[in-house]
C-alpha cells in the first residue's frame, strides 16, 4: 500500500482532452492548452514536432476531404507527411484506428518508423497494442497499426478512421479492394500517395477517373528541398521516361504496347449495329 502511495506521490496524474487521464510514470506528456487543441495539424506539426511543411504538405495535413489522392515525385516527403497526419489523428481523435498499408511489410515499417521518430520528439514512450507487431496504442484508446502487403492477412480490421496507402502504384489491386471496406462504418479518411507507375492499376485509374478525390500533384520542381542542380544531374544520367515518371509525375504507357491506353479507350464502344444472321 505504501509503495502504491509513493508512486502516486512521485508521478502526478494529468488529464489531456485527446488522451484522457494518465500519469507521468506511464505516459510522460505535458498538459496541452486549449489553444493547442484547436490548432490545425500543420501548425501543430510545426510547434510540437519541429516539422515545417511546405505548401503541398500543409494542404495534405489540413485537408478535410475524406478522399485524398497524392501523385508526387520521389523524395518529396510523402511518407513523412503521412506519419505526421497519422500521429495527429491518434492523439487528437480518441478511439480512432489508423492503418498503414504498403506493397510490403518492410515498406509499411518504414512509414511506421517515421511515426516512432516523431513520438520520440514528443518524448512519448512506445506502447504496442500487444496484438500487432508494428503498432502503437495510446491512453485515449487510439491505435496506429502497420499492415503487411498481403490481401489474405489484413482482413479483420473495422471502424478505421484513417487509412493510409503508401507507394500506392505498387500496391496490388486486390489488396486495395480488401482494405477499402475498413472505412465502411466510419466514413473515415482515405489517404492514397504514390509516384506513378504506368497507365494501369487502381492508382492510375483513380487519378484519371471522375470520382470525387482531392487530387494533389507534386512534381520535383515544386519541392523546395530538391534543387534544380540535382534534377539537371538526374536528367542527364537517366532516360527521359524514367525522369518524367519519377520526378515529373507522368503516367507513361508501356513502350511495348502498340496502342496507347487512351487510344484503346477511344476505340471502345457499345454503339454498333448487330451483324446480320
Amino acid at each position: 500500500m505504501s509503495k502504491h502511495k509513493n508512486r502516486i506521490h512521485k508521478h502526478q496524474i494529468f488529464y489531456h482532452p485527446a488522451i484522457g487521464h494518465f500519469s507521468t510514470y506511464d505516459y510522460p506528456l505535458s498538459v496541452s492548452t486549449v489553444q493547442e487543441e484547436t490548432q490545425k495539424p500543420s501548425l501543430w506539426a510545426t510547434t510540437k514536432l519541429a516539422f515545417h511543411p511546405d505548401p503541398r504538405q500543409q494542404q495534405i495535413l489540413d485537408a478535410t476531404s475524406s478522399h485524398i489522392l497524392v501523385n508526387c515525385s520521389r523524395q518529396w516527403g510523402k511518407s513523412t507527411t503521412a506519419a505526421v497526419r497519422a500521429l495527429y489523428q491518434a492523439l487528437h481523435v480518441p478511439n480512432s484506428l489508423t492503418l498503414i498499408l504498403s506493397p510490403s511489410f518492410r515498406q509499411s515499417g518504414e512509414l511506421f518508423g517515421k511515426v516512432l521518430s516523431f513520438l520520440r520528439t514528443l518524448k512519448i514512450p512506445r506502447k504496442s497494442d500487444s496484438r500487432n507487431h508494428l503498432s502503437l496504442e495510446f491512453p485515449n484508446h487510439s491505435r496506429i497499426v502497420a499492415l503487411p502487403g498481403n490481401e489474405t492477412t489484413i482482413r479483420g480490421f473495422s471502424a478505421v478512421s484513417l487509412l493510409i496507402v503508401d507507394e500506392a502504384a505498387r500496391v496490388p489491386d486486390p489488396l486495395y479492394r480488401a482494405a477499402r471496406p475498413f472505412l465502411a462504418t466510419t466514413n473515415g479518411t482515405l489517404l492514397v500517395m504514390s509516384t506513378p507507375r504506368g497507365q494501369s492499376g487502381f492508382f492510375y485509374n483513380e487519378w484519371v477517373s471522375d470520382h470525387k478525390w482531392l487530387r494533389i500533384e507534386v512534381p520535383a520542381t515544386a519541392c523546395p528541398r530538391i534543387s534544380p542542380e540535382f534534377l539537371a544531374t538526374e536528367r542527364a544520367h537517366t532516360t527521359d521516361r524514367y525522369f518524367r515518371q519519377e520526378y515529373l509525375c507522368d503516367f507513361l504507357g508501356s513502350q511495348s504496347s502498340f496502342l496507347s491506353a487512351e487510344l484503346i479507350e477511344r476505340m471502345h464502344t457499345t454503339n454498333f449495329d448487330p451483324l446480320p444472321l
